[in-house]
């Protein structure tokens, strides 16, 4: 088996992948403007890219499977490197579309050509490699990064991509249509499961290595662990083969219903679908893989739309369901029917592969991994005197307005205000349709903070606060759904300015008439001297304990819910300082973004800086004790 049908889907894999990171935060920022494009027109404008590779079926009928795969690959590399030259907006949005779109017609070109000893090889290393690459970058896409060295990769990589698709030849034995449709699951699983940032963070700085570590070897994990009822299965009685049919099936299964999340669940799933994915090679049936990996693809975007989509409608089920079907039907597939026993390997190949893979899969990954994600925990610092800067900042998951990714400009632009306390809304820690960026771990890196994480929507999307200062006490409160389908929490914190005690509210309100009553009695519970667990004694003899409510609480002045904080004993400052509004961030004509206070504390300052690193403006403001 030669290496370049391997090299060329691997590496078209790569490609793909990352293409689908800039095209899925594109529809919602730039095609969706986050919220304003009715669902039914987002959905049919993606579904678009996903359906025109179906002309490839007819397409091929006159100009072969392989002309198919090699346009693909074409157009593939150029929209990628055209991609690194762009500054977002709208070239963003199609470019990345037409690179998703090519990455498909290629695909399918693979399908109808490649040997089938290379397909679950490829498609285990483009899936695990992606994860580890990601990681190599630190979660932020070559294409958002300035500078000359990401051209290298962006121009290199497609370079070496058309190579090895134009030297891998077609083979006789093509893999079954199973193996390519279980590829659209298989994406859809890994970016769930087993992507850098969808792994289980730490809810405070240091807490995210091991879990990112775990998910990013297991993610390549799968590369090897694909080869072994291809390596295996042939040298050995048939019985092992339906071993394997009981094991890896059930492997994934466990790690899809999982109810921990965690090292242990990652590794299971990556050994469940890279088994499932060589079993399903060994399928003997060959009848239309293209089109196969095209409806395999469509499951994939399916599955995306559906679990994500409940965050913003009531689909009337949990959106925990859509992992679990995905994955039993993976499992059915790994199961399969009847084995073919033949493969056309040789035992020296097969043993070479086998070793090596094992090697790289094993052995690399958790060097490589723990010089990547090692951080230190920045040192707890004291403010001298009685006066500290706050930030409130809805970063609507770090993607500015012409929908490029700025976290670092987040970070830098922050530096300048020199906070002592960061307070964030919409933080994404590794959504699928985000692109599975760790926003919180980068910003925190930029600023040099420690940071404290609190799930709203899900384990993976909230609210966060960010300092050096000694902290008591952070505890993360659900609020009540009150007929809204996105969840809310509000992050009670107890830290420490110039010796006394203070009381921060940090939350992201979704249903305000229903939330603000229970924020308000967090609130008058922190200034009595209380956390959200346990009553503990207040500040200095008894005086009440100065409480900050901040946030993107979806609420303006004059709104009824502001009069509900108001008689919790929570000001707000900034209107003696000109009301400035904080959205949108294009004409802003509102303020819903606040920093509310009661007595004990004092604004020296305060301002709205016109940044475009949101569709809001954050709030700053520079507060004493007094």
């Amino acid at each position: 088996m030669s290496r370049w049908p391997i090299a060329a889907l691997t590496l078209g894999l790569l490609l793909l992948l990352d293409a689908l990171r800039v095209f899925l935060p594109s529809l919602i920022t730039l095609y969706g403007r986050a919220g304003d494009t009715p669902p039914e027109q987002l959905g049919l404008f993606a579904a678009l890219w996903f359906v025109i590779p179906f002309t490839a079926i007819a397409i091929a009928r006159f100009l072969g499977p392989r002309a198919v795969m090699l346009s693909g690959a074409a157009v593939l590399a150029a929209t990628r490197i055209a991609l690194q030259g762009t500054d977002g907006g709208t070239p963003q949005l199609y470019l990345s579309a037409a690179s998703v779109c090519a990455g498909l017609f290629f695909l399918y070109g693979c399908a109808r050509t490649l040997p089938r000893a290379a397909v679950p090889v490829g498609i285990a290393l483009g899936l695990g490699l992606s994860g580890l690459l990601h990681i190599a970058i630190d979660h932020v896409d070559l294409i958002w990064q300035d500078g000359l060295f990401p051209w290298f990769p962006a121009i290199g990589v497609p370079a070496a991509f058309l190579w090895s698709a134009l030297l891998a030849r077609p083979g006789e034995d093509t893999a079954p249509a199973a193996v390519w449709f279980l590829l659209g699951p298989a994406l859809f699983l890994t970016g769930q499961y087993l992507g850098p940032g969808a792994a289980m963070t730490g809810s405070w700085s240091g807490g995210s290595n091991e879990f990112a570590a775990a998910a990013s070897v297991a993610a390549l994990g799968v590369a090897c662990l694909s080869l072994v009822p291809f390596a295996i299965a042939p040298l050995l009685a048939n019985a092992p083969v339906h071993v394997y049919r009981v094991l890896f099936p059930a492997g994934l299964l466990i790690g899809v219903f999982s109810p921990v999340v965690g090292s242990a669940q990652a590794i299971l799933l990556a050994a469940g679908l890279g088994g499932c994915l060589g079993l399903a090679t060994l399928s003997p049936g060959r009848k239309r893989p293209g089109a196969a990996l095209l409806a395999g693809t469509l499951v994939f975007l399916v599955a995306t739309f559906a679990f994500y989509a409940s965050y913003d409608a009531d689909l009337g089920f949990p959106n925990t369901i859509v992992p679990m079907v995905i994955g039993v039907a993976a499992a059915l597939i790994g199961v399969g029917r009847r084995l073919d026993g033949g493969l056309v390997a040789t035992p020296r190949i097969r043993l070479r592969v086998l070793v090596s893979g094992t090697l790289a899969g094993l052995l690399l990954p958790p060097l490589v991994i723990a010089a990547l994600t090692w951080r230190t925990i920045p040192a707890t610092q004291t403010v001298e005197g009685k006066e500290f800067t706050l930030v409130a900042y809805n970063i609507r998951m770090g993607y500015g307005l012409t929908g490029t990714l700025d976290l670092d400009r987040i970070a830098a632009w922050a530096r300048t205000v020199r906070p002592d306390v960061v307070l964030l809304s919409e933080v994404d820690r590794g959504w699928l349709l985000n692109g599975g960026h760790d926003d919180l771990d980068r910003i925190a890196q930029g600023l040099g903070m420690g940071y404290y994480f609190a799930p709203a929507a899900d384990r993976l999307w909230g609210d966060a606060l960010l300092t050096n200062l000694p902290v008591r006490e952070a505890v993360s409160n659900r609020l009540g759904e009150h007929d809204h389908p996105t969840g809310a929490q509000a992050q009670a914190i107890v830290l420490t300015v110039g010796g006394l005690e203070i009381g921060i509210v940090n939350t992201h309100l979704q249903a305000p008439p229903g939330q603000a009553p229970e924020v308000a009695a967090l609130a008058q519970g922190l200034a009595a001297g209380n956390t959200a667990v346990a009553a503990v004694a207040a500040a200095s003899g008894g005086t009440p304990r100065p409480v900050i409510l901040a946030g993107d609480l979806n609420t303006t002045k004059d709104d009824p819910e502001m009069r509900v904080l108001a008689a919790a004993g929570l000001t707000d400052p900034l209107i003696a300082q000109g009301d400035p509004p904080t959205s949108p961030t294009e004409n802003p004509v509102k303020r819903i973004d606040h920093v509310l206070i009661t007595p004990g504390l004092q604004v020296v300052s305060a301002s709205v800086p016109r940044v475009p690193f949101s569709d809001h403006l954050p709030v700053v403001v520079r507060l004493r004790l007094n």
